[in-house]
C-alpha cells in the first residue's frame, strides 16, 4: 500500500493577493537549473564522521534523534532568525537559517540519517509546487535556496530522507529511542514527548551532547580562535566610534552597533546580546538595553562576541576609560579586578578542579575589599562557606565553558564539569569583576557606580594555558596607549 503524499499547508500571508491558475502554470514553467557546485562540502566536513561515531558509540543499539528546532515568531507573522540547535550543528556541520525543522538520527546500526525539508520543485506535478514562491516562511522567493536531497548528502555526506518520513518512525515497534527534547516541539509531539517531562533517558542524550563537547578538537580551536580574532577587531570598531558615540543621546547603541556591524560582516552575527554598560550600567550583570548616553569621566563595560558561521563564538570584555585616561579610583579599582584574573589564571592546569580559578580570583577580590575597608569582616572569614560577604560585590561565577554556545556545554554532569578537573583541549574564560552599586552606603562615594570586569578566553594546554585573546590590552597603561593610538 502507498501513501499519497501529504498536500502541505501553504505559510501565506493575510495580506497577500490571490492566485488565478493561469498566474500558478505560468509560474511552473521556464526555469533553468541551479544545482549547487559538486565540490561544496559543510565547514568541517572532515571531523563530523568521528563526532557523530563518538555519539553512537556512547548508546550502542539506540535511535538518537537530534533537531534542528523550529522558527519562532517575533510578531504576528515575522520569525526571530533562525539559528539551530548547537548539537545538530556539531554533528552535521549545517548551520544556516534554511535549516528549520530538520533531523538528525543516528540509527541503531550507527548510521546517521538527516530527515529535512528538500528544495520544493518549480511546479507540476508536485504537492510542494507553488511553495516556492507562494511559502512566506519556507518558499526560496521569500528566504532563499535550500539543497535538495542529493546536495545536502554531498555537502554533509549523510544519507537524506524527506522531512514527511519522519513521522514514520515513530509508529509501530520502535527500537530503544532517546530523544533531544525541548528542540523542537514538532518532534517532542511525534516522539510523544514533553519538553517539561521527557522520556526516561533522554537527559542522558542531552549529558552526552554536552560532555562529547567539552574537548575542542583541533577544528574547532581553529574556529573559536577565528571568533576571537574577529572580536578582537570589533572591539577596536567600538574605540575608533567613542567620538561620533559621544555625541549621540545614546551613545551605548552606537557602540553596540559598531560592534555589531562587525560581527554581521564577518561572521555569522553575535553569540550573544553586546553588553554596552557605561557608568552605573556596568553594575548591571547582564545589561544589554544599551540605551544610555556616554560620559567622557566614566567607564565603559563592553562584553561581547563574533559568531563565526560555523557557529562558534568568543566571549570577552573588557573595561575601558571613555575619556581614554583612567582616574585614580578606577585605576584602583580596575587593577584589584586584574589582580584577580591573574590569579584566576595562574591556577588553570590540566588535573585542577574547575572550580579551582574562580576561587583564587575570589580570594584576591575579598583580601582587596578587606584591604578598603569595606567588608564588616575579615577576608577570610568572608570567604568562608557560610559567610561569602565579598560576593556582595562580585556576585557572578568567574568563567565557564566556551564554544558553540557562549556558556557551552551547560547540560553536562556535574562531576564532569562544574565538580570535574580540566583536561588539555577545553577552552574556556576567565572574567572576575566589580560591580560596586550606585546606592551602596557600604562603600565610599568615591566608589559607588563602579562596574568592572575583564574576560579572556583561554584554552588549557598540557602545562597550563594559552590567552587566545591576548591582542587585546588588558593592563591600565597598555588600554590608555591602545586607545590613543585608535583614536589618533
Amino acid at each position: 500500500m502507498t501513501t499519497a503524499p501529504k498536500t502541505p499547508q501553504l505559510n501565506t500571508g493575510s495580506h497577500d493577493l490571490p492566485v488565478s491558475e493561469a498566474l500558478d502554470a505560468f509560474m511552473g514553467t521556464g526555469w533553468a537549473t541551479t544545482p549547487l557546485p559538486a565540490t561544496d562540502r559543510v565547514n568541517g566536513y572532515e571531523v563530523m564522521p568521528a563526532r557523530r561515531a563518538r555519539l553512537a558509540a556512547r548508546f550502542p543499539g539506540e535511535r538518537l534523534v537530534v533537531p534542528a528546532g523550529q522558527l519562532k515568531v517575533r510578531s504576528n507573522d515575522c520569525d526571530y532568525r533562525f539559528r539551530p540547535h548547537s548539537a545538530y550543528a556539531w554533528l552535521t556541520g549545517l548551520t544556516g537559517e534554511e535549516q528549520v525543522g530538520h533531523v538528525l538520527v543516528v540509527e541503531p546500526t550507527g548510521e546517521p540519517v538527516l530527515y529535512l525539508r528538500p528544495r520544493s520543485p518549480r511546479g507540476g506535478g508536485s504537492p510542494y509546487g507553488a511553495e516556492f514562491y507562494r511559502d512566506r516562511r519556507y518558499g526560496e522567493f521569500w528566504v532563499g535556496r535550500r539543497a535538495d536531497l542529493g546536495e545536502a548528502e554531498q555537502l554533509t555526506g549523510i544519507r537524506t530522507a524527506h522531512l514527511d518520513d519522519l513521522e514514520k518512525l515513530f509508529t509501530g515497534p520502535q527500537p530503544t529511542t532517546r530523544l533531544l527534547a525541548g528542540a523542537d516541539p514538532v518532534v517532542d509531539a511525534l516522539a510523544g514527548r514533553s519538553a517539561l517531562v521527557p522520556a526516561a533517558g533522554d537527559g542522558e542524550l542531552a549529558s552526552a551532547l554536552s560532555e562529547l563537547r567539552l574537548i575542542k578538537d583541533a577544528w574547532e580551536v581553529g574556529q573559536l580562535q577565528l571568533s576571537v580574532d574577529l572580536t578582537v577587531t570589533g572591539f577596536e570598531d567600538v574605540v575608533r566610534a567613542l567620538p561620533a558615540a559621544l555625541r549621540h543621546h545614546r551613545g551605548e547603541r552606537w557602540l553596540e552597533g559598531a560592534f555589531n556591524a562587525r560581527a554581521r560582516a564577518e561572521g555569522n552575527g553575535v553569540g550573544y546580546d553586546t553588553i554596552v554598560a557605561s557608568g552605573a550600567h556596568a553594575t548591571v550583570l547582564h545589561w544589554i538595553r544599551n540605551d544610555g548616553k556616554l560620559n567622557p569621566a566614566d567607564l565603559l563595560l563592553l562584553d561581547a562576541g563574533v559568531e563565526t558561521d560555523s557557529l562558534y563564538t568568543a566571549d570577552i570584555t573588557r573595561t575601558l576609560p571613555i575619556g581614554g585616561t583612567f582616574s585614580p579610583v578606577q585605576r584602583q579599582a580596575y587593577e584589584l579586578v586584574l589582580a584577580a584574573q591573574d590569579a584566576g589564571i595562574a591556577a588553570l592546569r590540566p588535573g585542577a578542579s574547575f572550580r579551582d580559578f574562580h576561587k583564587a580570583a575570589m580570594r584576591v577580590i575579598a583580601h582587596g575589599l578587606a584591604d578598603w575597608g569595606v567588608l564588616p569582616v575579615s577576608a577570610e572569614e568572608a570567604l568562608q562557606e557560610d559567610s561569602g560577604l565579598f560576593r556582595r560585590y562580585t556576585l557572578c561565577s568567574t568563567g565557564h565553558m566556551l564554544g558553540l554556545d557562549v556558556h557551552d556545554c551547560a547540560k553536562a554532569r556535574a562531576e564532569t564539569y562544574l565538580d570535574g578537573v580540566l583536561e588539555e583541549g577545553q577552552v574556556l574564560t576567565v572574567e572576575p569583576g566589580l560591580y560596586l552599586q550606585a546606592d551602596d552606603e557600604t562603600l565610599p562615594a568615591e566608589l559607588r557606580g563602579l562596574g568592572i570586569r575583564i574576560e579572556d578566553d583561554l584554552i588549557i594546554t598540557a602545562d597550563g594555558a594559552r590567552m587566545m585573546s591576548s591582542a587585546l590590552p588588558r593592563t591600565p597603561d597598555a588600554i590608555e596607549s591602545w586607545m590613543a593610538n585608535l583614536l589618533g
